[in-house]
C-alpha cells in the first residue's frame, strides 16, 4: 500500500498542488482583502503593498488549506464532493503537503514583514493558525458550534488587508470581519444539510447531522437576519453611502429569500442553492463597498 502510495505521489502536477492550496476560496478571500486595503485610505494604496501584501495572504492562505487537506485525508476519500482530492487519491503524500503548506506560509510572512508590517504578518500568522490548527485540527470534530467559532479565521482577510496599508485595527475593518462572520454560519450550514448523510458517514459533528436538519434550518434564517442587520451598519456609521445601501439591501433581500425557501422546502435543491447564491453574496457586496467608496471619494 505505501508503495502504490509512493507511485502515485510522484505522478503529482502542478495542478494538484495548486488545488491544495484551495484557489476559489483563496481568491474570494482575496476580494475581500483587497477591499479592505482600498477601504483603509482615500490615497492610493502602494502598488509595493497592494502587490505583496494580497500575495502574502494568498500564500499563507494557500498553506493553511494545504494543512486542512493533510488533515481531512481520510474524511475527504469518503466524501463525494471531496474524494478525487490530491491526498484522498494518494497524488500527493501528507509529507509533501506539509511541506508545501510550510513554505507557502514562511513566504507568505516573509512578504508581510517586508513590504507590509508587522502587525499584518501576525494577524496572518494568528490567522492560519486558527483554521490549519484550531479550526481544522480540533473544533471541526469536536462541537457543532464548529463553523461559528472557527468563523473568525475565514474572517480575517478584510481586517489583514486593512491593517497591511494603515499598521492599525480601527472599529472599521472589524465591522467587516463581522459581516463575514454572521455569512459563514448560513454559507456553511446550507451545505452542511445538503452534505448531511456525508457528514454523518465520517463523524464529523456538524450541525444537521448533530441537532437535525429543521433546527439548523431555523439557524441559518436566523443567522441571515442578523447578517441583514449587520450589513446596513457600514452605511450607518457613515463608512459607506446611498449604493452600498442599496446593494446590502437588495442582495440581503435575495439572501433572505432563499433561506425562506430552505426553510419552508418550497423550491428543490433549496440547501445547495442557497450555499451557491451565498458565495455570490459575498462578492457582490465587497464589490458594492468598493465601488461605493470611490463614488464617495469624487463627492
Amino acid at each position: 500500500m505505501a508503495t502504490l502510495l509512493s507511485e502515485r505521489s510522484a505522478q503529482a502536477s502542478w495542478r494538484d498542488y495548486l488545488e491544495l492550496t484551495k484557489p476559489k476560496v483563496v481568491l474570494l478571500m482575496l476580494i475581500t482583502s483587497l477591499v479592505g486595503m482600498f477601504l483603509a485610505t482615500r490615497a492610493g494604496v502602494p502598488w509595493t503593498v497592494l502587490l505583496f501584501g494580497n500575495l502574502g495572504i494568498a500564500l499563507c492562505a494557500g498553506g493553511a488549506a494545504a494543512v486542512n487537506h493533510v488533515v481531512d485525508r481520510q474524511i475527504d476519500s469518503v466524501m463525494a464532493r471531496t474524494h478525487k482530492r490530491p491526498l484522498a487519491e494518494g497524488r500527493v503524500s501528507p509529507a509533501a503537503a506539509l511541506t508545501f503548506a510550510f513554505v507557502l506560509g514562511v513566504s507568505g510572512l516573509a512578504l508581510l514583514l517586508t513590504f507590509t508590517n508587522a502587525l499584518a504578518a501576525w494577524l496572518t500568522l494568528a490567522s492560519l493558525i486558527g483554521y490549519a490548527v484550531i479550526y481544522t485540527g480540533f473544533l471541526k470534530r469536536a462541537t457543532p458550534q464548529n463553523i461559528v467559532i472557527g468563523g473568525l479565521a475565514g474572517a480575517a482577510p478584510p481586517l489583514l488587508g486593512w491593517v497591511a496599508v494603515t499598521g492599525q485595527v480601527t472599529a472599521e475593518p472589524l465591522l467587516l470581519v463581522l459581516i463575514i462572520f454572521a455569512w459563514t454560519p448560513p454559507h456553511f450550514w446550507a451545505l452542511a444539510i445538503h452534505r448531511k448523510d456525508e457528514y454523518a458517514k465520517v463523524n464529523v459533528p456538524m450541525l444537521p447531522v448533530t441537532h437535525g436538519v429543521h433546527y439548523t434550518k431555523v439557524h441559518i434564517l436566523l443567522y441571515t437576519v442578523m447578517l441583514l442587520a449587520v450589513s446596513f451598519m457600514p452605511f450607518a456609521i457613515h463608512m459607506s453611502g446611498p449604493l452600498y445601501l442599496a446593494a446590502a439591501a437588495l442582495l440581503g433581500a435575495r439572501f433572505l429569500y432563499w433561506t425562506i425557501a430552505l426553510y419552508r422546502d418550497s423550491r428543490p435543491h433549496a440547501a445547495i442553492k442557497t450555499f451557491k447564491f451565498s458565495i455570490w453574496y459575498l462578492f457582490a457586496l465587497f464589490i458594492a463597498l468598493l465601488v461605493d467608496h470611490y463614488l464617495l471619494l469624487d463627492f
